[in-house]
């Protein structure tokens, strides 16, 4: 397992080193030169660019799937949901034969100030303690790892320095905040072909829940669940903060990334980053549960289209995450009452990507076998 720790350090030289396209690459070295050079402007609008240009699904590749599809040794649509898996898995690869050969699994762990406002069952000790877990190969998600041959990357974000409180200020400055993303833009390396997304953090499902209320609306209530376990004062607490926290942006639409600033964290941050990085990379992403699919709604809500190349690996039993995962238009690939977080779903729903992928490309056409077709 590869291990990183980071305060906001952006290194421009793995992007010198990574194929990326021209416009996804300018706007980054325009992003990281405001950043590290402290000019004031606006990193959200690098951001914005790179959201607008990013490429599109690949008609020919899911042309080409769907022809040999017809063809193999079964009744079309047999298959279910693995044949609409090797079509996705085509479209964003960009080849008529998808392959998932380098799986990755990237948990970003992230510290919360309202963590101290009682919202969790758990200390916040537990985020270096869980990190040093999975270091040493003790945690869910490395057995899940080692179960199925993917890779496994666990990268820290500052979590010595959690985030501030966001019941009583913004989570960051847009500066801090368009650093924490493209920090979670290097974490995607070329030659991956399948990202699946985890995260870490105490307190981080309130965190989610307030982006929810942010986005949807509603009443806290709504969002929120018992996360790691908390009691019913502790439920109480969570409401409160995530209600107080989503009440100081007060009425009016909300841009996506301004609610990631305000009301976000670090690995939620990272995760948008990574998001964008692999859509520009055609690397299709399989997204955990309750926390990283607030990721992917930060993005949904920019541009619905932005996050085409997602998939939601699991359904939580966490909060709304069901009624979140309706909100972006897209079926869980499993439903097995996991909330651990961790990656744990996207790791068992990566096994599935892998399974359609391998399925299609391994199984002879009626012709090859010499078996009839229905005529």
């Amino acid at each position: 397992m590869y291990r990183e720790a980071t305060k906001y350090g952006v290194n421009l030289d793995q992007f010198q080193k990574t194929p990326l396209n021209p416009d996804f690459h300018t706007a980054m070295k325009r992003t990281v030169s405001a950043m590290t050079s402290a000019l004031s402007g606006l990193p959200f609008d690098d951001f914005r660019r790179l959201v607008a240009t990013m490429p599109r699904a690949d008609g020919e590749a899911v042309v080409a799937v769907r022809a040999r599809n017809a063809c193999l040794t079964k009744p079309l649509g047999s298959l279910g949901r693995l044949e609409e898996l090797a079509e996705w898995l085509a479209a964003w690869q960009g080849q008529a034969r998808p392959t998932v050969r380098k799986p990755m699994v990237c948990i970003f762990a992230g510290s919360h100030g309202v963590a101290l406002k009682g919202v969790s069952a758990f200390p916040v000790e537990v985020n270096h303690q869980m990190v040093a877990n999975f270091s040493a190969g003790g945690a869910a998600i490395n057995q899940l790892c080692t179960s199925f041959n993917f890779g496994l990357k666990v990268f820290e974000l500052a979590l010595e320095q959690p985030t501030p409180d966001i019941t009583e200020t913004d989570a960051f400055s847009e500066a801090e905040c368009a650093a924490t993303m493209a920090f979670g833009m290097e974490a995607v390396s070329a030659g991956m072909d399948l990202l699946m997304i985890g995260e870490m953090g105490i307190g981080n499902t309130t965190v989610a829940a307030a982006i929810y209320h942010a986005l949807y609306g509603g009443e806290a209530a709504d969002w929120i669940g018992r996360g790691t376990g908390v009691d019913d004062a502790g439920l109480e607490r969570k409401r409160a903060a995530v209600a107080a926290a989503v009440a100081r942006l007060g009425e009016g639409r909300r841009d996506g990334f301004e609610v990631l600033r305000r009301v976000g964290g670090r690995e939620i941050a990272a995760m948008v980053g990574a998001i964008i990085a692999a859509r520009h990379q055609r690397i299709p992403v399989v997204a955990d549960g309750y926390v990283v699919t607030s990721a992917v709604a930060i993005l949904h809500a920019i541009d619905p289209s932005a996050v085409d190349h997602v998939v939601i690996g699991h359904a939580s039993v966490e909060g709304a995450h069901r009624d979140v995962i309706a909100r972006l238009g897209k079926a869980p690939i499993v439903d097995l009452g996991f909330r651990l977080g961790e990656a744990t779903g996207a790791a068992v729903a990566g096994a599935i990507v892998r399974a359609a992928a391998d399925t299609h490309n391994g199984m002879a056409t009626f012709t090859e076998a010499g078996v009839s077709d229905k005529g």
